[in-house]
Order: C-alpha cells, then structure tokens, then sequence
C-alpha cells in the first residue's frame, strides 16, 4: 500500500549527513544535521518555507517521493498546471476530480499538506536525542503507558544497587527508538524487503509497548507471586503486555488515530501483539506459518523486538546498556556496532536478520555481559531475598486490598491480571500503601515491609552449584524442597533449635545464556564480505578455545527466616545432610560467619579464632 512519508522513519545513532548538491528539480533537501526522521516528515508549507516557488515539475516530483505516483493523479496535476502555490489549496473535490477515488487517500494527503506531522525529541541518557512519531507520542500519553513509570525496572535489586532506580517506562521508550533505528537500517540498506511505512511504525509500537504487562517490582510479580497466589494460572507479563495494549487502544479510542496515520487496523493491532508475545505455542505444521499480521516473507520483522530465534533483538540491546548504566556495571557489548552490519538473509526458506561474520565476538560479549548481570545483579542473593519478602508481603495482603476495576468491580492483587482497568492502578505503589496502611488486616505484610525497610531481612546460609542433568532439579519439584530439607537432619547430632519448612526459603536460580542448555549463537546466522546474500552459521570452536563448552547452570540457595545464630546453624546443618543426601556438592557456607561444614560440633562457635579452628578442624567432613 502506497504509504504517506509520515515521520515514521525514526533518528538513526549517526545519521549527520554531509552537504548535498541542490535537487535537480529545486525541492528541498535535508539540511546537514537534520535528522532523516525531521526530513521525511516535514513537507508541509511550515517546513518548507519556499514552496510557494515550487514549479510544476517540482510538485509532481514532491508528490512521487511521498507515495503519490498514480500516473492519472500526475497527469491532472500537469494538465492544470499545478504549482506550489495551488498544491497547498487543493480540496477534497480537486483530488477526486484528478482521479483519486480513494476517499482514505484523498483525507491522508490532504492532512499531510494541511497538518505537517511534527515529531517529539527525548533526551535519554542512554541514546541521546531521538525523535518520536506523533502516534508513539498518543500511545505514550495514556494511563495504560504512564503507569510503567511507577514499576522498577530491576525490582528489588534497588535495594542493593542504590543507582538501579530506573523504571520501564524510560526502558519502554528506548526499545521503540531502537526497533526504529534497526528497521530503517534494513530499509536503507534492502529496498528488496519492501519495508513500507506500516511496517515501521508497528515495529516501533511493539518495542514501546512490549512491557506494558509487566506487575509490581517487574519480575518479582509474574516470577514470584503469581505462581504462589494462583498456582492454576500459567500467566506471564507479555501476556499482560498484550492484553494491556489491546485496553490501552479501545479505551482510548486510538484505531482512529491509527487510520489516520496510515495504519490499518484490523491487520496492525494483530501484528503488533503478534511481535510481543511471540509465536503460537504449538502450531498445526512445524513448516507452516503461524502468524497473521505479516506474510512469511517479512519474517525477519518479527525477529526486532523479540527474537525467539536466537534472543538477539533491541529489547536486549536497550536493557544491557541502560541497567549496566545504573547499576555501575561495565557493558561490553557494542549495540551501535551491530547495527551497522544487520541484513536479511534467506536462512532455510526464512527470511531473517543476520549480521557480519566479524560480528561473532561482539555478539558472544552481549550474552556474557547478560550472563554478567544475572550473576552480579539480577540474582544478587540480597536482592532476590528482598524479592521474596516482597512477595510473602503481597501473600499476606492480597486476601484485603481490593482494587476497582470493569464496571466497578472489585479485584484483589493478584486478581488484577483478570481485568485490565484494575491491572492499569497496580504498580509499585502497593508497597508503600501497605506500608503506610493502619488497617490491623496488613498487620502481617506491614511487618514483613518494615524488616525491608530496616534491613532485618532473611539470613543467606549458603548455596550449592549443580551442573549436569543428573543433579538438575525440575521445576515441579521445587515447592517440596523446603520440606525436604527440614526433614534432613544430621544424624547423630543434636540441634539447639527445630527446623520446620515455613521457617526457610529454597530459591533455584537458573543461569544461562537465554536458551536453557544450548548455546543461542548456534542459531546466528553469518554473512561474508565477499557474499552478501548468503548467510552460514560459525560453530565456537571456530571462534575461540576460551569459550565456554556448558551454557546453563542451576545454583540452590537457601534463606532461614529466623535470623538468631540457633537457628541459622540448624539450617546450615539440615542444607549440608540434604547434600549429602542428594549426592550434590559440598554448598558454599552464608555470609554471617558459620562455616557450612561445621556438621559434627553440638554449638555454633561466635568468634573468629574459634570459627577458624573450627573450620580447619571439620574442613572434609561434609562431601
């Protein structure tokens, strides 16, 4: 469909451009330092001053680079002499007298001639200044999208990182810029893809709205609490994130704005839920394709925002240099680099986003540096035990908070994902209204809230690594692991203090680099300087021997709720036995000054000199 230059073209990273020589035909070119976006959007008279002087031939020169190049419409447009001066008066019953039957068409570029799209300039500390269509602007400025202002990007990693104070909302609009800046890029260099406008500003939408869905503290919400408050729900954000944008357009009445920017409705909306939440979860034919938004031949579309290929998208390339950013982390990966050397390759009948094979190392950085931040940052034992006592607070409290939703219907918080309209007034808020709340109700979840806030929180008594399937635990099995190691007691060896199973937590944390077990660059496709059209994978071995030959891991960490040194020392003792029991690895010992193998002794030493003689003493004794 011929699409309206409509400022969809987002800013790219380094698009100063040098100084042309004048058109031939006398319009106006870019100015030097003038975004591509600013140019493509302005060809109204209060952009262009001298349109006025336009002749004939520049009209119609002005009309075919914006899409109007049916030969009748010219053809009028040089019976009737039409100039610059007439261009900009022309009605509704001029164009439909020139042959422009279409009504759509005549209303789009009448509004384009009278109504010069004009783009919002954000300063973000991560990409600078970029430009945002106005109908990104429309999404932006709605309840549904404001409310990711008040949700941590990295939940209660905050409390440990204290410059981790961004939220999704500044994170939400920097994936838009990107998806922007990676298919105008594809657009640029392969005018074969036939990327029109449409394409553009739903793959800008997407990346804006990807998170729309995420809960509370982000992670922590659909991580945590959902899978413990409604165990029979299989609920995830980008299910949220679907179901939020789909309220976020009909409450807001925006399929009319989107008409009027050249969208189509029906189509669009599909293809941009379609790029969230990614691909069915059992199609009818592996072979067949799955979606309806876009045909198989712009596949590579669907590979921006959220890559379910190989995790190689913009959403990845926004998080790790904006979370390194606040958390102090060093980021080794170049997401600018990258995106100088993308191109869509046909991959197995598939048309896909491929880069340079010089590209590899590059890439196998943005997968360590995520690796990085999960170990260092994301999965900081304080941080995911502050997670914890998040959830166990909203536990406490989900029975009495209500939250008015449809029709005034009541929800609680973990309700909430059931009706849009309650789910839009859920954010971060809720801690502090717990907090701050004096009904005798939320007496238990304000405790909890309050140790948060003075630090008193679960103690950390250690952990153990496992590798291999032999030792991986499943997920089903998780809520019994308390259990278990409370029922594992030394034997032989009295304890001063009982272990029950509500009193410790047993967090599984898995590592790895986005693909469970498999190496995700297996699935990255290369192509040579020498041969642009054809694209190959390259194995690790042909990358270096320094890279690592296991791609996932499973660390078990168990957390004791009482926090005097009776207790603490009675769990260290139960998580040792159940080791031994299980045949895993020695665990690593807590960071409050017990050594973990210290099975044999009927105290806990409490001085230095004592825990060391101790630790030399039992060193061996727990396999």
């Amino acid at each position: 469909m011929a699409g309206l230059r409509t400022g969809v073209l987002m800013q790219k990273a380094d698009c100063e451009r040098t100084p042309k020589r004048p058109r031939r035909d006398g319009s106006p070119r870019t100015p030097q330092n003038m975004s591509f976006a600013a140019a493509r959007s302005s060809p109204g008279p209060e952009l262009h001053p001298d349109h006025r002087n336009w002749s004939m031939e520049q009209v119609v020169s002005f009309l075919k680079r914006n899409g109007y190049d049916s030969p009748v419409l010219l053809r009028h447009i040089q019976e009737n002499e039409i100039t610059g001066p007439k261009l900009f008066l022309l009605t509704d019953s001029d164009l439909e007298s020139f042959g422009m039957s279409s009504l759509s068409k005549r209303m789009k570029l009448l509004s384009f001639l009278h109504h010069p799209v004009s783009l919002k300039v954000i300063n973000d500390p991560i990409h600078g200044h970029f430009e945002l269509h106005p109908l990104l602007v429309r999404i932006i400025d709605t309840p549904q999208f404001q409310r990711l202002r008040y949700i941590k990007q990295l939940g209660g990693t905050y409390y440990v990182f204290p410059g981790a104070s961004h939220n999704r909302f500044e994170h939400s609009l920097g994936v838009g810029h990107l998806a922007g800046c990676l298919v105008q890029t594809l657009r640029e260099k392969q005018p074969e893809l036939q990327i029109d406008e449409r394409d553009m500003l739903c793959v800008q939408i997407a990346g804006l709205c990807h998170d729309l869905g995420h809960g509370p503290f982000s992670h922590m919400f659909d991580g945590r609490f959902i899978p413990l408050a409604r165990e029979d729900v299989q609920w995830k954000h980008e299910q949220g994130s679907v179901d939020m944008f789909e309220h976020l357009v009909n409450s807001n009445d925006l399929r009319p704005v989107m008409e009027r920017y050249g969208l189509i409705p029906e189509e669009d909306i599909c293809f941009i839920k379609e790029q969230i939440i990614g691909p069915p979860a059992s199609p009818v034919k592996t072979s067949s394709w799955c979606y309806k938004g876009r045909p198989k031949e712009k596949a590579f579309l669907y590979e921006v925002v959220a890559n379910k290929r190989n995790g190689i998208d913009v959403d990845k390339w926004d998080y790790l240099a904006r979370d390194c950013h606040h958390l102090g982390i060093q980021n080794n990966f170049d997401y600018k680099r990258c995106l100088k050397f993308v191109r869509v390759c046909e991959v197995e009948e598939m048309m896909c986003i491929c880069t340079r094979d010089k590209e590899v190392e590059n890439l196998y950085d943005m997968f360590h540096t995520r690796h990085c931040l999960h170990r260092r940052a994301y999965q900081h034992k304080v941080s995911n035990i502050i997670d914890r006592m998040i959830t166990d607070a909203l536990l406490e409290a989900d029975p009495y908070i209500e939250i008015t939703g449809t029709n005034g219907k009541k929800y609680h918080i973990s309700t909430a994902i059931d009706d849009m309209e309650a789910y839009t007034k859920l954010t971060d808020n809720i801690f502090l209204e717990i907090l701050y709340s004096t009904d005798p109700q939320l007496d238990a979840a304000r405790e909890i809230l309050k140790k948060i806030e003075c630090r008193n929180l679960y103690k950390y008594v250690g952990q153990v690594l496992l590798s291999g399937e032999k030792e991986k635990l499943e997920r089903k099995d998780y809520k019994n692991l308390p259990k278990e190691i409370a029922d594992a007691k030394p034997d032989g060896m009295k304890l001063e203090a009982e272990l029950k199973a509500e009193d410790i937590i047993v967090d599984v944390v898995d590592m790895d680099y986005g693909m469970k077990d498999k190496n995700p660059m297996d699935n990255v496709h290369f192509y040579s300087k020498t041969d642009y059209s054809h694209a190959k994978n390259i194995t690790k071995n042909q990358v270096s021997h320094f890279l690592p030959d296991i791609f996932a891991e499973q660390h078990v960490r168990l957390y004791c709720k009482k926090t005097d040194h009776m207790s603490l020392h009675a769990a260290q003792q139960h998580f040792i036995k159940w080791c031994q029991d299980r045949d895993f690895p020695n665990p690593k010992e807590g960071d409050f000054g017990t050594p973990l193998n210290l099975v044999n002794s009927p105290h806990v030493p409490h001085n230095r000199g004592d825990r060391a003689r101790a630790k030399l003493k039992f060193t061996g004794d727990s396999a």
